[in-house]
């Protein structure tokens, strides 16, 4: 089994919020690899792997990092493959992250997810996968009509809740 989508965090102190999309690519049964490196302390590593991301089969990257968060873009400035970032709360309420993310300098795109939401990043990564897969494609699907269901069964339990005043 060769991993299509590679999780990097800037340390393992990120695994507990980049583990969720981890659990999102195992539900959906697509090979990942999860992996450590940092744009500032081990930056010839980040190069090699983002160079030769593409070449070993990788399909899509999702990054997360804290604070000056550099690691998804300088990622995306290396490889064709398509980088989503995660911005990691450390600091500012993680805004710090969210911003330098998000503010990335034309024909350098990086697609973001919220503030700690690498689940939404291993749900867009499988929906980028399933374009050309269809068993990726129908578990997206049915991913989507899980959620769907979820609602109306909340809306039901909504309905038996009593207030003197409710209509």
């Amino acid at each position: 089994m060769k991993p299509k989508v590679s999780i990097i965090m800037g340390s393992t102190s990120d695994l507990p919020v980049m583990e969720e999309a981890a659990k999102v690519l195992n539900e959906f049964k697509i090979p990942f690899e999860l992996n450590a490196l940092s744009a500032h302390r081990t930056p010839e590593e980040v190069e090699k792997f983002a160079k030769g991301a593409y070449e070993r089969g990788i399909r899509v990257i999702i990054a997360g990092a804290g604070m000056a968060a550099h690691l998804p873009g300088v990622i995306a400035a290396m490889t064709p493959v398509p980088v989503i970032g995660v911005p990691i709360k450390a600091t500012l309420d993680g805004m710090d992250s969210l911003l330098s993310i998000v503010q990335m300098p034309p024909g350098i795109p990086v697609a973001t997810v919220g503030i700690n939401a690498a689940k939404n990043a291993g749900i867009l990564a499988a929906q980028i996968l399933s374009v050309d897969n269809e068993k990726i494609h129908k578990k997206v699907v049915e991913y989507k009509k899980t959620l769907k269901d979820k609602i109306v069964k909340a809306n039901e339990e909504l309905l038996k809740v009593k207030f003197e005043f409710k209509v």
